[in-house]
């Protein structure tokens, strides 16, 4: 007992450390990382911060620039799940509809059906 006692103490410890969620600003600063993947994973914690639209919009928005495909395409996927709160990333998710990558045309598209369906229809 004296032993299940200590696992689940750390355990709970080790949950505890874990749980500690980083600032938007600490994701913003991340997402301006060398290290690709330091600023994929700032993309899918931004993406959940669809309460705060008016700080992390811009930032997804300047992520469809990105040089690497993963990145431009996750961004447009996260500013999709704001829906209309991030119609100001409509400009730059059009751009987007002319990416070399089709993974990332695509993104743009699905993500502005669900922001402004129209801007897609006058792209066409």
């Amino acid at each position: 007992m004296n032993i299940l006692k200590r696992l689940g103490l750390f355990a709970m410890l080790f949950l505890a450390i874990g749980c500690g969620k980083k600032s938007t600003n600490y994701w913003k600063e991340e997402i301006k990382s060398p290290d690709s993947s330091k600023r994929l994973h700032a993309v899918y914690a931004l993406q959940d911060r669809v309460k705060e639209p008016k700080v992390v919009v811009p930032i997804l928005a300047d992520a469809l620039n990105d040089e690497d495909t993963f990145i431009r395409r996750d961004a447009a996927r996260a500013l999709g799940k704001f829906g209309p709160a991030a119609k100001e990333a409509v400009p730059a998710l059009v751009a987007r509809l002319n990416d070399q990558e089709p993974s990332v045309r695509k993104a743009a598209a699905t993500a502005l059906k669900l922001i402004d369906p129209t801007a897609l229809a006058l792209k066409s």
